[in-house]
């Protein structure tokens, strides 16, 4: 009886151990990125068990038709259209599968103002691979994400 509450144990330890390995894995996504064309920066970060990426940074910030901040005015929700991008969600709802891929989630481009189903693939530590469609990912297009280095703090 001792062997078997043992074996249980212990298979229950890997088990446990095994996921929390993965969900670490996970996180590797965590960090501030940048589109290829060098417009935004999007900050990923994991909130309860997904992840989610809004815009921190725009490389011209200011309209230049109204001198204000740059809005959401191609979305197809009126009232959202005053809603500033700096600060803007634009992946939500990412799972990871412990295949260097993070799923099930959807991508918005405030450029035309449509929603894609998404994929983000880590190519290496610095690299995503973000691929955005619409039905099925063949019919869709991918755009390569650097990941941003953070100064370091000094001590």
């Amino acid at each position: 009886m001792k062997k078997l509450v043992s074996v249980v144990l212990l298979l229950l330890a890997i088990t446990v151990s095994g996921s929390l390995i993965a969900q670490d894995d996970g996180d590797r996504l965590v960090g501030v990125w940048e589109p290829s064309h060098g417009k935004a920066k999007v900050k990923i970060e994991k909130i309860g068990t997904k992840y989610y990426g809004k815009i921190v940074w725009l490389k011209e910030p200011i309209d230049a038709e109204t001198n204000k901040p740059k809005v959401d005015k191609n979305n197809p929700d009126e009232k959202m259209r005053s809603t500033p991008l700096r600060g803007y969600r634009i992946l939500k709802d990412f799972q990871y599968t412990d295949k260097n891929e993070w799923t099930e989630g959807t991508i918005y481009d405030p450029e035309n103002g449509n929603t894609y189903s998404c994929i983000i693939k880590m190519t290496d530590e610095n690299t995503l691979d973000i691929r955005g469609f619409i039905g099925v990912s063949v019919l869709g297009r991918t755009d390569i994400w650097k990941r941003l280095k953070m100064p370091s703090k000094k001590k």
